[in-house]
């Protein structure tokens, strides 16, 4: 586990999602609690998750995040879970029904970008309302981010 950089105290970040910031614009971001097993629990703490191609769905009123793979707990034996099942996300009712708005009506997608743990302890996942990117915006943005380097290296020669 390792701790984000200025917020030492606050939580310890398990895993994110750098892909997310590649392939996706986001627009907003939610925190949302998560409901886990014991062993999923055990696993998370030892950092065997991977948000790669994992989604949030909202179905009947409720967030899911499906497709987020929690390695199985290596001490554990017939009480370890299913890696690959849908984990239910507790939001507040309004964050839900703005989420449900917003993914709907302007066709944007929920995608988690890091899972930690809070300073008490309680697992968190941090979800971002995201809007696909095209090849183009991809392009565009990793010719910003080169600039910006080169920028900064002209800088830093000067001095």
């Amino acid at each position: 586990m390792t701790k984000t950089q200025g917020q030492d105290d606050q939580f310890k970040v398990v895993a994110t999602n750098r892909k997310a910031y590649h392939d996706y614009f986001i627009e907003e971001k939610f925190e949302a609690g998560v409901i886990l097993r014991g062993t999923e629990v055990k696993s998370l703490r030892e950092g065997r998750v991977n948000l790669q191609d994992s989604y949030a769905s909202v179905d009947d009123g409720e967030v899911y995040l499906n497709h987020c793979h929690i390695s199985p707990y290596s001490h554990g034996n017939l009480m370890n879970h299913d890696p690959l099942r849908k984990r239910k996300l507790l939001l507040h009712r309004k964050e839900i029904n703005k989420l449900i708005g917003k993914t709907q009506l302007k066709g944007l997608t929920l995608v988690p970008l890091r899972i930690y743990f809070s300073k008490r302890g309680h697992a968190k996942v941090e979800l971002a309302l995201a809007k696909g990117k095209k090849q183009y915006d991809r392009r565009e943005s990793i010719k910003a981010r080169e600039a910006g380097r080169e920028v900064e290296r002209a800088i830093k020669s000067r001095k």
